[in-house]
């Protein structure tokens, strides 16, 4: 068996795949022309063909759809390994290794979903004939009225027997196997609508039969997740912070470094983080004792902070005290724009003096149009209030603007459109978000940008914040932390206002980032710093030409970046061994 077969194939032959999406000839097509299928053609072809199964097969708990992309992916691994790789050049070797990775993840994570699923029908047992109505619609099938009605009207019997179960604590379930059972409970109310809605207009006996079985489904799908919610409300107290996603364990998290490159365990990841803290404090509590209380601000900005005293001195090791002086160093609402943009211009034209990066011409223009004063005051009108303005104070914002903009991520999708942009399939936080935060690395390392205690103290705090989200990161999904212990140690640790932190944990686990997302950001900013130092330390280019070539090379995880900028040798089987950090 080829290395990839991650899962089994046995019950692959009764699968059906619909007739709508048929991707299966589209190598063999390739296969028999002239010109062979190059990388960046394949990798392109990949991103399509995807993108039409996920379309096709969106019952992301069916298992109609996990066998047909598991069938997909190894047949795209089959396909891949039997390619040329040593006849390829760096980039085409770069790139298989890329879509090699990208394959596999997806078939892991494909067989850690199947698993869990199958928890989750032990909750929801009647969820299958849902999914037969959902997926007979997708394959247009012919609509049976009165039996689709009977389905209807025989699952909500059982949802209603399965509340009660739960009730009377009849069907026992970790936390993350009853937050599964509700979001599959959302989604499958939703398929079940647009199937509804597919029908009825067109087929009078549809509504005819099926309404009165609909609208008590609906209420019966309703009362078993408010359920589920109170079993977990009862268990874990009634808190503002709710997770949306599962922990997804170690397996996963592991699964996850393989696919970024990262040889590290979480273990060694939260010892990392723990580092970085303690760096990160000690610079805070130099910064803190050379403060000089009632300095000039910025005009506009407050210069009094109420109910803090502090001698000449500054405020000694009470690095917090120091935090809440800066923080009230705000601009008054209307300077917010004008603030914004200075910044915005401060960081761009930094970079340009001293030739560290090269900013296109359209770039910087389209960043004066990003932050003109009447887009920027909607934001801020729209989100007005003391702690919005405390959190955005100019010391603070320095940072994020650069980080935000040039040469941060506005330059990068600037330059990742331009050039390799079919890479973005692999996109990844460690190369998104990293290359944003490592120019604040570089900005403070050299000395003359974060100047005054204020500033360090500003961007301290984001690089502090940046330790804290591997820490909770990691630890949820490791099952160590709660939402609720997470918001704690931002507000703790870092010093955010606890609403700040309240929606900081419920954005990282609202299911719209991945896993490492926000551990991405230190740990590939700790990988392409430790990069640079690597190629300027042994002169193989100078630091604006490697800054142009990252960006040129366009989003992949920091390992095959060195090795494609370094020439490193690469085989068909390369496996992440670069220890960053040690």
């Amino acid at each position: 068996m080829a290395i990839h077969n991650l899962v089994t194939r046995s019950h692959l032959a009764s699968v059906s795949d619909g007739e709508w999406v048929d991707v299966s000839n589209s190598r063999e097509q390739h296969a028999a022309t002239a010109n062979p299928e190059s990388m960046p053609e394949r990798i392109t072809r990949v991103t399509t063909d995807e993108k039409n199964l996920n379309k096709f097969y969106n019952i992301k708990f069916s298992a109609t759809r996990s066998h047909r992309l598991e069938r997909y992916y190894n047949e795209e691994l089959d396909s891949l390994f039997k390619a040329p790789f040593d006849a390829y050049n760096q980039e085409d070797k770069v790139d298989f290794l890329l879509l090699r990775n990208y394959l596999r993840r997806n078939l892991r994570v494909l067989l850690l979903d199947r698993e869990r699923d199958e928890l989750v029908k032990l909750v929801l047992p009647f969820i299958q004939p849902l999914i037969g109505i959902c997926e007979a619609r997708q394959n247009m099938v012919p609509v049976d009225s009165k039996k689709t009605a009977m389905i209807l009207n025989e699952t909500a019997k059982k949802i209603t027997a399965t509340t009660k179960a739960i009730k009377n604590n009849e069907i026992k379930a970790n936390d993350s196997t009853f937050l599964r059972a509700m979001s599959t409970i959302d989604q499958i109310r939703g398929h079940v609508d647009e199937s509804y809605g597919f029908y009825a207009p067109y087929d009078p006996l549809f509504p005819f039969w099926c309404d009165a079985p609909k609208k008590e489904l609906d209420e019966v799908l309703i009362g078993i997740k408010t359920a589920i919610d109170t079993k977990l409300i009862e268990k874990n107290g009634s808190g503002p912070i709710r997770a949306a996603v599962e922990p997804i364990g170690r397996s996963g998290l592991i699964t996850e470094l393989e696919a970024e490159m990262i040889p590290y365990t979480p273990e060694e990841l939260l010892k990392l983080a723990q580092e970085q803290y303690d760096w990160c404090e000690k610079e805070m509590k130099k910064a803190s004792r050379s403060i000089k209380v009632g300095s000039v601000r910025p005009e506009g900005s407050h210069g009094s902070v109420s109910g803090l005293e502090a001698p000449d001195t500054g405020f000694g090791d009470n690095w917090k005290a120091a935090q809440e002086y800066v923080k009230n160093s705000y601009v008054e609402p209307g300077q917010q724009p004008e603030m914004v943009r200075q910044l915005a211009y401060e960081g761009m034209a930094f970079v340009k003096k001293h030739d560290l990066v090269t900013v296109p011409e359209i770039a910087g223009k389209y960043s004066y149009e990003l932050l003109s004063a009447g887009r920027q005051a909607d934001f801020f009108q729209a989100r007005h209030g003391m702690m919005v303005m405390r959190g955005n104070n100019p010391h603070f914002s320095r940072a994020t603007a650069f980080h935000e903009l040039i040469p941060g991520h506005r330059l990068q999708l600037f330059m990742g459109k331009r050039h390799h942009p079919y890479r973005e399939l692999f996109s990844t936080p460690f190369f998104v978000e990293g290359w944003a935060m490592y120019w604040e690395f570089v900005f403070w390392n050299r000395g003359d940008f974060f100047v005054s205690p204020e500033d360090k103290i500003g961007t301290l705090f984001w690089r502090m914040h940046r330790c804290a989200r591997i820490i909770f990161s990691l630890k949820y999904h490791l099952g160590e932390m709660t939402p609720q212990e997470c918001v704690d140690l931002l507000v703790d640790w870092v010093g955010h206002e606890r609403s700040n932190a309240e929606g900081e944990v419920t954005r990282s686990f609202g299911g719209e980032y991945s896993p490492l997302y926000q551990a991405g950001y230190m740990l590939g900013a700790l990988q392409i710093h430790g990069l640079r130092e690597e190629v300027l330390t042994k002169g193989l280019m100078g630091e604006k030409e490697l800054h142009d070539e990252i960006l040129r090379a366009n989003t992949m995880p920091i390992e095959l970046l060195r090795a494609l900028l370094l020439n490193q040798p690469l085989g068909p089987d390369t496996e992440a061994q670069w220890r960053f950090y040690d």
